[in-house]
Formats: structure tokens, sequence, C-alpha cells
């Protein structure tokens, strides 16, 4: 019989002495481990730096603007306004160029929303920027993706499996295949317009357009060049007349797992896309300023932990991914 977990975040109270019991907690934790190491020895293999980095910012990424997804998490410490980071993404640009190489961590992520079946308020981000391109970058996650999943094979496949996951699924994702990729415009196209919300002058994918188009194409499949208003303004335009952005949306399991973009190199176009999210320029001067002193092309990704592991485990409720459940407004011990 399955290991199943016991979906402790619907009564906090005493939690901890069911995650003790529970064995699924304890495969939980260890698949953590092994994600957290084998992140370790991909990036040290290519060379990459990880960095240590602050929990809180004055320039926050993706809740900012037209292209938002998000909800800012707003702090007072001690007197001075902030926020606890959605993503560091901003100083892994800013890593590139202090080290002269690829950067990455692996830590938290804070967002404003509640929970739901496919959403944490508090989850863990492998994040990562390289010098390259998109199309790099791509090719690093498929590659990284490919290292994960031969590692929990090697490391991890008993637990996986009792606890309900499918280890061919693994090893057909080790073996380093590439992903079929199609443009949000394709898309759309494959969908016959299903699945495609529309949101004043921009597109956006729904989880059932995601679900419907990995049903058509296949489970891994990227979706790139997305309606740059639909976003965050840090992405490239894809195209002279800024419509489209130089991002890629990777959909497995659930839906969108990893996401991907090229940041704009000049000053110009960063100040460019701030126009046209409506965004003001105040809080990211610093980030103008980076260019000017040292303009260097670079992408990145950030891939959500817990929703990798649902994937791994065959699961469709992310909230059984966390030993410590977290709910926003709600003070929970320990």
């Amino acid at each position: 019989m399955a290991t199943i977990p016991s979906q402790v975040w619907k009564n906090t109270d005493g939690y901890y002495l069911e995650v003790l019991r529970n064995p699924w907690y304890r495969t939980v934790a260890r698949l953590q481990n092994s994600v957290s190491e084998l992140t370790l020895d991909f990036w040290r293999a290519r060379g990459g730096q990880t960095l240590h980095l602050p929990v809180t910012t004055g320039s926050i990424s993706s809740p900012m603007g037209l292209g938002s997804d998000s909800l800012p998490v707003h702090i007072d410490l001690m007197g001075a306004p902030t926020y606890l980071a959605d993503s560091m993404q901003f100083m892994l640009e800013f890593g590139c160029r202090l080290t002269g190489t690829d950067t990455y961590y692996v830590m938290p992520s804070f967002r404003g929303e509640d929970t739901d079946a496919s959403h944490l308020c508090q989850f863990f981000h492998s994040e990562a920027e390289i010098v390259g391109s998109l199309d790099e970058v791509m090719t690093t996650v498929e590659a990284y993706l490919a290292h994960l999943t031969a590692g929990l094979l090697q490391r991890d496949a008993d637990v996986i499996h009792e606890c309900g996951g499918d280890v061919v699924k693994l090893e057909q994702v080790a073996s380093g295949r590439p992903f079929k990729r199609v443009t949000f415009d394709q898309a759309t196209e494959v969908l016959g317009g299903t699945g495609i919300e529309h949101e004043g002058g921009w597109r956006t994918l729904t989880r059932e357009g995601e679900r419907l188009l990995m049903d058509k194409l296949g489970e891994f499949v990227w979706v790139t060049h997305w309606d740059h208003l639909a976003v965050p303004f840090y992405q490239a335009f894809g195209d002279t007349e800024g419509r489209t952005a130089l991002n890629a949306d990777l959909l497995f399991g659930m839906g969108e797992v990893v996401g991907a973009g090229e940041r704009h190199v000049t000053t110009e176009d960063v100040r460019r896309a701030l126009d046209l999210h409506e965004v003001g320029h105040e809080a990211y001067a610093w980030y103008l300023g980076m260019r000017d002193f040292q303009p260097v092309r670079t992408s990145g990704f950030g891939l959500g932990i817990e929703r990798f592991l649902m994937w791994v485990l065959d699961h469709d409720d992310i909230r059984d991914l966390q030993v410590l459940p977290r709910r926003n407004g709600h003070n929970i011990v320990p």
C-alpha cells in the first residue's frame, strides 16, 4: 500500500507530531535534501557559483506592473517599509556581474496569496542566472531536469515508488531528450482559442489551457514568446515592436513548473519596458545603473521545487509537499 500524506495543513494544531509519525513527510524531507545536493552538484560541474542572499528587498520583481502574477508581501522592518523576496532574480543578475560566471541559489520565495492545491504562499525556488541567451538557458533547464531525475532515481527510487511515484517517467526525463517548443501564437492555434484568457491588451494561458496543451503536444512542452504585457517588465523584447517577450514557461505535471527568460541588455530597453508596464523608475534606478556600469547579456530561470516534487510523486496537492506548513495571516507553530 502506498504511503499517503496526512494533510496536516488542514488543522495545524499539533501537526508536528503527525509529521513525525507519518513516513510521507520523511520522504518529502529526503527528497528536499536530494534536490539541494543534486543542484549543488549540477552547478559545481558547470562552474556556477551560489550566493548567500537576503530575504528582504526594496526591488521586488514579478508583482510589479501590468505583467503581475502574484501579490507582494510587504513588511515593516523596524520602521523601514520593505518586502519579503518573491524572487531574488535581480540579485542573481548582479551576481553574474560580480562573479563573472553563472549564479544560482535554493531559497524561499514569498507571495501574498493564500495557499491552494497548486499554490503556496511560501515555497522554495531553485533559481539561476546564466551568461547567455534564452535558448541557452532553456537547454540548461533541460540538462538540469535530466540531472535531477537521474539523481533521484539513483538515490530515492524506493521511497518515490512507495509514495505513488512513477519511476518510468523519471527515466524518460533522465534520458536528456529535448522538450517540444512552441510560441504562444502557435499554442493559441493548437488550442483554437480555448484556454486563452484576454486581459486588457494581452493574452495569458489558463490552467485549463496548460492541461489541454500538454494533452495535445505531450507532457513536457515549452511555451515561448508570450505577449510582453503578460510577463514582468525585465524580460527582453522578442521583436522590434515590443509585442512579445524572450521568455518561456515549461509545462509538465500540474502545469507551469519552470519559468525562464532573457533580460534586457541596455538601460534604454529597461526604461522602455518600465514605461510599457507602467512601473515607476525610482525603485529600479540601481537596476539601470548596473547596466550602465556593466552591460551583460544574461538569462535565468526559476523552478518551483514543491511543484517539481508533486510531479515526482504523482501527487495532486502541493500543500502536502511542506513538512512545516505556512499560510498567510496565520501564526503556525513550529
